[in-house]
This record gives structure tokens, C-alpha cells and sequence, in this order.
């Protein structure tokens, strides 16, 4: 070990000289120990604690070996760290639990000190190979879910989760909106800019989008240029009021990048679900947007639920934002 202060032992032995003989070794290699005195004690300090190591005399008093060691697997699911166990045989019982993961490995009582520290080191260098291990696959599994750029939902993950939440609207009739969303001309700004530079406005405009969602909100990139909002419990006036919000908040202020302050703007389309299939949904959404952009830059289109009480098909249709004026570069 390398002196690392952070790093706490639990030491469970009733027996005076392998106690002494091994909190000598830890202390002196810059540990935390706590002794306890029987298999109780350990239990408690184990599952209080979730310290780096657990040293467990297999001769400990109290509850059975195989009971306390059950029970620290069961409590402290997906623990990280080892378990030594002190024994003086092997027994066919134990080599399982070895080969199990329950216990990581065996020293004898009598083992001097610096085969006590080679044994110490060794598990806990595997425990934390294995917790970066397991690090590097959640990472890789948000990375499968996730748009790199603006770490936001990428398409196919977003639609699984529209699937379940579409399932929740028909067991439970509650409402469940989206908006689609597309950036007005981005292409211009990516030839005028560059790549690098509209990426960081993709990133800047996404940090402005999160702001306005809560916590349970979904939000994803679909295509280039396009996002959806995916909103649980939420009708289309809501939807519309949000698309609105997102209109005023999002991109009525510029955005910095490469020395310039860029006005961004996009069209938008509020569609409920109604518990049908997210494909038919996000098909109507994107006939809604395709309307919005035929009618200019900043347009919102609503569909799926009546806005503003009895309205006929055609007026739930109508645009409910002005065109605004085109986007400009203000130099900074």
C-alpha cells in the first residue's frame, strides 16, 4: 500500500496477537482501522462503513462465518470493495465462496507482515481494477445512448423511452406531449462559422433548452438540425406555452461563438399523444414542422388536442408565433 489516508480497514478478530501483528502492518502503511471483536461488530462496522477492506477471522465469535458473510453480500450490493479472510485450512467450502466473488482471498493467521501486505495490496488493486472496469461500461453505455455533442438522447434511445412512456399513458390516461423542434437555416451559420464553432453553439442552445424542461422531461437530438421534447403529463396548450417559452428564452438572445454574437432561431411543433404509437406520433410531428417552416422562421404548429376550447381542425393548426425578423451577427 502507499499511505493513502482515505483508504479504511475493518479488522475483525478476537484473537491478540493476530490482531496486534496485523494492525501494525495497515497502520504503518498509512490506513484506517477499525477493530471489532465479534462477527456482530463487524457486520455493523462493515455495512455503516463501506470501508476499502475487510480483514474477517474465520475463527470471529457471534453469528456463523457463512451467515455474516452472507449477509455483507446481501446488504451491500454491488460493494466495491474486498473481503481477506483470515484461516489456517482451505477448505472446499471456501474455495467456492472464492471462486464466487464472496470472499477475494485467504491468508494464514500466522503470515508475517510483509506477506500480510503483499496479500492486502493485491485485493485491493483488483477491487479497484474492477470498480474501473465497471466505470468504463457505464460510461460505454451512456456513450451508446447519448448524442456525443450535446449529450443529449439520440434518436433510437429517445424513441424506446417514448414507447414507455406511451405505455404509461394508456394504462393510466394521463397526457403525454412532444415538441419537435429544428434550427432555422443552421447550415448558413455552419459555412459561415465553421464546424467548430456551430458545434459550440449546438451545446450553448442545448444548456439553454435544459433549463426550461424538468427533471422527468426527455429531451433528444433526432436528426442534424433537430430536437424533440418528449413531456410527460403535459397537454398540447402546455406544450405550446413551452414551445413559446423556448421561443422567447432560448433564442431571443444571441449566442457568443467565434468572436461573433449569433442570433439562432427555430421552428417548432407541439403534438399530443393520445397513447398511439410514437411512430405515428413523431410522424405527425414532423408533417406539424414541415407546415412551421413553410410559414417562416420562428413559427410554432399545434396539433392533436383543441387550443383554446372549441376550435375546428383548421384553427388547432394555426400559427401561434409572428414570423420574426432574421437572424443576425452582431460583432462583438
Amino acid at each position: 500500500m502507499h499511505g493513502n489516508p482515505e483508504r479504511s480497514i475493518v479488522l475483525a478478530s478476537s484473537e491478540p496477537k493476530l490482531l496486534t501483528n496485523a494492525e501494525a502492518v495497515l497502520r504503518a502503511c498509512g490506513a484506517q482501522v477499525r477493530v471489532t471483536l465479534t462477527a456482530e461488530a463487524a457486520l455493523k462496522s462493515i455495512l455503516d462503513e463501506a470501508p476499502t477492506l475487510a480483514l474477517i477471522d474465520a475463527r470471529l465469535p457471534g453469528m456463523e462465518l457463512g451467515r455474516l458473510l452472507a449477509v455483507v453480500r446481501a446488504e451491500s450490493e454491488g460493494r466495491a470493495f474486498p473481503i481477506v479472510l483470515f484461516s489456517d485450512t482451505v477448505s472446499e467450502e471456501l474455495k467456492e465462496r472464492l471462486a464466487e466473488g464472496v470472499i477475494d482471498d485467504l491468508v494464514a493467521p500466522q503470515a508475517g507482515p510483509d506477506w500480510l501486505r503483499l496479500r492486502v495490496e493485491l485485493a485491493m488493486r483488483a477491487a479497484e481494477r474492477a470498480q474501473e472496469l465497471e466505470q468504463l461500461r457505464e460510461q460505454a453505455a451512456r456513450d451508446v445512448e447519448r448524442d456525443p455533442l450535446t449529450g443529449t438522447y439520440n434518436r433510437n434511445t429517445l424513441m424506446r423511452m417514448l414507447f414507455r412512456e406511451t405505455d404509461r399513458v394508456q394504462r393510466m390516461n394521463t397526457g403525454l406531449c412532444v415538441i419537435l423542434f429544428d434550427l432555422d437555416d443552421f447550415g448558413h451559420w455552419n459555412a459561415r462559422l465553421g464546424p467548430a464553432a456551430c458545434d459550440q453553439l449546438m451545446v450553448k442552445m442545448v444548456e439553454r433548452v435544459r433549463r426550461l424542461l424538468r427533471s422527468y422531461d426527455l429531451l433528444g437530438r433526432v436528426g442534424k438540425d433537430e430536437f424533440l421534447a418528449v413531456l410527460p403529463g403535459c397537454s398540447t396548450v402546455n406544450g405550446a406555452m413551452l414551445a413559446e417559452r423556448m421561443r422567447t428564452e432560448v433564442f431571443s438572445e444571441p449566442f457568443a461563438a467565434a468572436g461573433r454574437m449569433v442570433r439562432l432561431s427555430a421552428c417548432f411543433a407541439v403534438v399530443a399523444s393520445r397513447g398511439r404509437s410514437p411512430v405515428v406520433v413523431l410522424r405527425e410531428a414532423e408533417d406539424m414542422l414541415r407546415v412551421a417552416k413553410a410559414d417562416g422562421p420562428e413559427a410554432i404548429q399545434c396539433s392533436g388536442e383543441l387550443v383554446g376550447g372549441s376550435l375546428d381542425r383548421q384553427k388547432q393548426r394555426t400559427r401561434l408565433a409572428q414570423v420574426s425578423p432574421p437572424s443576425e451577427t452582431f460583432e462583438e
